[in-house]
């Protein structure tokens, strides 16, 4: 596995080894011991998995009290993937750090706790698979706006083909959403 770091203590890209060979392929998607020599000592508690068609944008949702890290993937499909550093306390607070994530690189996303996270379906469809350090608690969910002015999110699709929830419709500005210590 390679780990590539986009920020200390931030996002990092993983990009897993695939042996192939006339009978398809195989490749380790996770190890632990690597894992956290790369990036941190967290473990996933929670596994997610959504399929979505083109244009369908989720997020940027996180949580305050029980923050999950993400370990994102795409197993079917491309999607641009995005998170934004709302830990207070960091040299990269407020900055967008994103990849596009496809069934052909096989590249997986680790969005540590403390990020707002959201991915936007550039293929036909996709499915997203995702782990989690910490289990999904509604009731301390947050969504900071996708379209917020300033963070540098670059969508790489058109604003008026985007399908949002009437949940993420509301997302809150950076300046109103509560922030990590």
């Amino acid at each position: 596995m390679e780990f590539l770091p986009l920020a200390p203590g931030g996002p990092a890209l993983l990009t897993p080894k695939m042996h192939g060979d006339e009978r398809g392929f195989f490749m380790e998607t996770f190890r632990q011991n690597e894992f956290e020599a790369h990036c941190g000592p967290y473990v996933f508690v929670q596994d997610n998995h959504s399929k979505s068609r083109r244009g369908v944008l989720r997020g940027m949702h996180y949580q305050l009290i029980r923050p999950q890290g993400k370990l994102a993937r795409v197993i079917r499909g491309r999607v641009y993937d995005a998170a934004v550093d709302l830990r207070l306390s960091s040299p990269t607070f407020g900055k967008c750090f994103s990849a596009v994530l496809d069934d052909e690189n096989r590249r997986m996303f680790w969005v540590p706790p403390g990020f707002a996270h959201g991915f936007l379906v550039l293929s036909n469809e996709a499915e997203f698979v995702y782990k989690c350090t910490d289990y999904y608690a509604p009731e301390d969910e947050y969504c900071l706006r996708h379209d917020e002015p300033g963070l540098g999110i670059d969508w790489p699709l058109k604003a008026e083909s985007l399908i949002i929830s009437s949940r993420d419709r509301l997302g809150l500005p950076f300046s109103e959403c509560p922030k990590f210590a």
